[in-house]
C-alpha cells in the first residue's frame, strides 16, 4: 500500500500527530496536517497546561523508530526517583528502580513538539497548516470541515483516509458519537480532583532551588503537589486537589490569604521556594482530569482515532505521551504487514492495541491513589525497599510493577498490569502476615515472592481475569 502515494489527512499536530506525520512522511505517504493552534515554534501557547512531561522507554522506542533519539536526549533531564517531602519538610529519595540505567526524564512539551514538527516538515510530502480548526468529520465521505481562525472561512478537505490525533476533545470522536451511524461506545470519567500548574522559579544565577534529578512529591492523603525540573532551572509544580471535598479545595481557595495559609500548613518547604505562588494560583486555570475510553477507534477504512482522542488518561503514571508515541510504533508494525486495505490495517491495529491502552488508563488511576496517599505509609515503604533490593540483586529476574510499565517497553501494558498487580498483592500480603520482612535473606524473599505471585496469577486465570 505504501507505493500508492495515498493521501493521509491528520487532524491535530500535537505530540502524537507530529510524530505520526513524521513517520508516515518517512514511509512515503502524502501527509497533510491541520492544527487549530498557532505554530508553537513561534508563539508561546503553554498557558498553564502541563508544560513538561515524563518521557520514558516506550516514548524513546518511537524516537529510535524515526531516528531522532539523540536530538530528544538533549531536551531531557533525568529523574532517578521520587523525592518525597513530608509536612516537616524532611525529604526521602525513593528510586524508580534498583537498576542504575533505569530512570525517567523530564522533558518540555513545547520543545519536543517543536522538534517533531521541524523533523516532519523536512519531508516534501508532509505539509502542516496551523490555525485551522476541525469542526466535524464526514467519516462516510472521508472529508473534514475546517475553519480558518483568522478569516473565519470554512473549507472541506478530503483524503484517502483521515487519522485524528486531536486529543481528548477530538472532533472525529464527537462526529462518531453524534452521527449515530454505527454502534459507538464512549465513556468519559472524571476524577473528583482537578489540577493547577504552579512554578518554582530558578535562583538569580539560573540554578535549581531544590534537587534537580528527581520527581518531587508532597503526598498528603487526599491531595498532593508534584514538581518536575525544566532546563532553565525552574520546576513546573502541579497541585492535584479535590474541587469540593476536604478542608481546602479548589472551590474554597478563593483569596491570596487562604491559598498562602493552605501551603504554609501543608507544603511549608515548597512555599519557601515559591514567592510567586499567589500570582501563579490566580493566573493559571484549574483543569479537570479525566479518562476517555471508546470503541471502535475506526470507521471502515476511512477514519481512525489515535493517541488521546482514542484513549485519554490521567497523568499519574507519566505514560500519556509515552502511550501515544507507542501507538505510532504499533501502527507502524501493522503497516509492515503489507495488509491490502486501510480497513484491515485499522482493524488489526485496534485489536493489537486497545487492551493495552485500557490497561494503562486503569494503572494511571491506581497510581493516583498511590502517589497522593500510599507512598507515605510504612508498609508501602517496606514494599519499595524489598522491590529495590530484588531489582538490585536480581536485575534479570525481578521487575516491580513500576519497572514493568515504565522500563520494559517490549512488554504490553496489559501484561505489565496483570503481573505487576499480582506482585504488589503478593508482597503486601506477605508483609502484612509477617511471612517476609525487610531483614530476611534476599534469596528467600525472591523465592517466596515468585511462588506467591504465580499463585495469584493462577487464581486470576481461573477467575477469567487474564
Amino acid at each position: 500500500m505504501t507505493n500508492k502515494q495515498q493521501n493521509i489527512l491528520i487532524i491535530g499536530a500535537g505530540l502524537c500527530g507530529s510524530l505520526l506525520a513524521l513517520r508516515l512522511g518517512q514511509r512515503g505517504y502524502n501527509v497533510t496536517v491541520y492544527e487549530m493552534r498557532p505554530d508553537l515554534r513561534s508563539t508561546d501557547i503553554s498557558a498553564g497546561r502541563s508544560i513538561n512531561l515524563a518521557f520514558s522507554n516506550r516514548g524513546n522506542k518511537a524516537m529510535k523508530l524515526v531516528g531522532i533519539e539523540d536530538k530528544v536526549k538533549e531536551l531531557c533531564i533525568p529523574m532517578n526517583g521520587r523525592m518525597l517531602h513530608d509536612r516537616e519538610g524532611i525529604t526521602f529519595l525513593s528510586n524508580y528502580s534498583g537498576r542504575e540505567h533505569e530512570y525517567i526524564n523530564s522533558i518540555s512539551r513545547g520543545e519536543l513538539n517543536g522538534l517533531l514538527l521541524t523533523e516532519a516538515e523536512k519531508h516534501e510530502n508532509v505539509t502542516i497548516h496551523f490555525k485551522k480548526k476541525c469542526k466535524s468529520v464526514d467519516f462516510e465521505k472521508t472529508t473534514a470541515l475546517f475553519q480558518d481562525y483568522n478569516t473565519k472561512d470554512e473549507f472541506i478537505e478530503d483524503a484517502d483516509c483521515i487519522i485524528a490525533t486531536d486529543g481528548a476533545g477530538s472532533a472525529l470522536r464527537k462526529s462518531y458519537y453524534l452521527e449515530r451511524k454505527f454502534l459507538f461506545s464512549f465513556s468519559q470519567d472524571y476524577l473528583t480532583h482537578g489540577y493547577k500548574e504552579l512554578s518554582i522559579l530558578p535562583t538569580k544565577e539560573g540554578g535549581y532551588k531544590t534537587y534537580k534529578n528527581a520527581l518531587h512529591i508532597w503526598p498528603r492523603g487526599d491531595f498532593m503537589i508534584i514538581a518536575l525540573p525544566n532546563l532553565d532551572g525552574s520546576f513546573t509544580v502541579t497541585l492535584f486537589l479535590s474541587y469540593n471535598e476536604g478542608e481546602y479545595n479548589f472551590n474554597n481557595l478563593t483569596t491570596p490569604e487562604i491559598v498562602t495559609e493552605f501551603f504554609k500548613k501543608e507544603f511549608p518547604d515548597a512555599l519557601e521556594l515559591m514567592p510567586n505562588l499567589v500570582d501563579d494560583f490566580f493566573e493559571n486555570p484549574t483543569a479537570p482530569l479525566g479518562t476517555v475510553k471508546c470503541s471502535p477507534w475506526h470507521y471502515k477504512g476511512n477514519t481512525l482515532l489515535m493517541g488521546d482522542s482514542a484513549h485519554a488518561i490521567v497523568p499519574f503514571y507519566g505514560q500519556g505521551m509515552n502511550a501515544s508515541f507507542e501507538d505510532v510504533v504499533e501502527f507502524d508494525k501493522v503497516l509492515d504487514q503489507n495488509l491490502n486495505s486501510w480497513e484491515a490495517i485499522f482493524t488489526t491495529y485496534e485489536k493489537n492495541r486497545k487492551k493495552d491502552t485500557d490497561a494503562i488508563a486503569d494503572l494511571a488511576i491506581d497510581n493516583f491513589h498511590e502517589m497522593k496517599d500510599h507512598v507515605g505509609q510504612a508498609i508501602f515503604q517496606e514494599k519499595r525497599k524489598i522491590e529495590m533490593a530484588l531489582e538490585e540483586n536480581f536485575p534479570d529476574d525481578y521487575s516491580s510493577k513500576y519497572s514493568l510499565v515504565t522500563f520494559n517497553e517490549h512488554i504490553g501494558y496489559r501484561e505489565a498490569m496483570l503481573r505487576g498487580r499480582a506482585q504488589d498483592k503478593a508482597i503486601l500480603n506477605m508483609l502484612a502476615d509477617g511471612v517476609i520482612s525487610t531483614t530476611d535473606d534476599i534469596n528467600a524473599i525472591l523465592e517466596k515472592v515468585k511462588t506467591e505471585t504465580e499463585a495469584i496469577l493462577e487464581d486470576d486465570r481461573i477467575a477469567g481475569l487474564k
